[in-house]
């Protein structure tokens, strides 16, 4: 379970903790701009929930959707790309 965050330049996606444990959030759990967390429940997980993005005036934004729900797809044909799960990560920063 877990609280996602999305870089609002890049479109990286990353879980609350593994920003902590990367150092890029402090202890709180509060991550820096362009760090902005994904409107969703806070005890997601990625069995259940798809972790969306999408490009919108030049920032990326994110979602939760769940998994095989229409409410997915209605997303996915509005532009909305899904996030592979072993691309949920903090990279080099």
């Amino acid at each position: 379970m877990a609280v996602f965050f999305i870089d609002t330049d890049t479109g990286q996606v990353a879980t609350q903790r593994q920003l902590i444990e990367a150092g890029v959030a402090d202890e709180a759990g509060t991550p820096p701009r362009p760090w902005h967390p994904i409107q969703g429940t806070r005890d997601a997980t990625t069995m259940w929930y798809a972790v969306l993005r999408k490009r919108e005036r030049g920032v990326y934004i994110g979602t939760l959707a769940l998994r095989h729900a229409d409410h997915h797809a209605s997303l996915v044909q509005q532009g909305w790309h899904e996030v592979a799960i072993e691309e949920i990560g903090v990279q080099a920063i």
